[in-house]
This record gives structure tokens, C-alpha cells and sequence, in this order.
């Protein structure tokens, strides 16, 4: 099955690619973890996988807490790189917000934008958003925001 990656700003195309559909409840944030590191240990990207394992689990909850009902989680790789989108329903852009000191929430993002190299948001508002990132590349990506289309292996 090809599906476009509607944001990727990666060239080439990923070699490796995975997806998964889950419900936006709190075990799935564990599910989607789970995702990334057995994905990434099978491309053999063992570096990769805490801070990719860290930006997945801070979308992921932000889709549990902000989203719609379910979302969809899709990893590609060329063996140097991981670029990741996190796609719901939900109405609303996150963007980053300085948390105060005393707060328990509000720095997932924050976190997302020290550990990815780059990281975005496309579509906003009815029909939803993708929270894009790409790990890996050493630097902020040159490159333009271009769809791409990428096999999609499941499982």
C-alpha cells in the first residue's frame, strides 16, 4: 500500500516506513513508544530511538490530551535519518508555550524542539494537523516541505 507523507521535508524518500492507526487514550502513548523502538532497532538506528521514543511519547499525549479520537503515527528512514508524523483529528495548532516553573504540563513541545533537528506543523483547524519532526539529519533541514510518497509496512 503507498500513502503520501504530506509533509516530509527529507529527499530521498525513506527506504524503511512504518504506520500505525491508535486510539487516542493513554495506553497508546506506551503503543506508539513501543512503535519507534522496535521499528528503529529493526532499521538499525539504536542511537535514534530515546530521543525519537521521548518526541513520539510528548505527541502522542498531546494528542491524547488535545486531539480527536484516534491518530496515526508514520515513521520513514533512509538509514541515517527518522522522520515521524503524528496526524488527529483534532481542531487547534499546538504550538510551543513557556511553561512556569511550578507547572506539571507545557513543555512537551519545548521538548520536541530541543531533541528533533527539525519539526513542524502542516493543516490546522477542520480535518486536522500533522505534527511533523525528523531526527538524525544533524541540523534544521535545508530542504523544502514536499509531499512524498512512501510504502508503508505494517507490523
Amino acid at each position: 500500500m503507498t500513502l503520501p507523507f504530506g509533509t516530509a521535508p527529507v529527499d530521498p524518500a525513506p527506504v524503511w516506513t512504518a504506520e500505525c492507526l491508535l486510539p487516542a487514550v493513554g495506553a497508546s502513548v506506551a503503543e506508539a513508544r513501543a512503535l519507534v523502538r522496535r521499528e528503529l532497532g529493526r532499521w538499525g538506528l539504536d542511537e535514534l530511538v530515546d530521543d525519537c521514543s521521548l518526541i513520539v511519547s510528548e505527541l502522542a499525549s498531546n494528542v491524547v490530551r488535545h486531539g480527536g479520537n484516534v491518530f496515526t503515527l508514520r515513521l520513514g528512514s533512509n538509514g541515517t535519518w527518522v522522520y515521524g508524523e503524528v496526524f488527529d483529528q483534532g481542531d487547534g495548532v499546538p504550538h510551543q508555550r513557556e511553561a512556569d516553573v511550578d507547572s506539571i504540563g507545557g513543555r512537551g513541545l519545548l521538548i520536541v524542539d530541543e531533541l528533533a533537528d527539525d519539526w513542524g506543523v502542516a493543516g490546522s483547524g477542520r480535518g486536522g494537523k500533522t505534527v511533523w519532526f525528523l531526527a538524525g539529519a544533524g541540523s534544521p533541514s535545508p530542504l523544502p516541505v514536499v509531499p512524498h510518497q512512501m510504502r508503508i509496512a505494517v507490523g
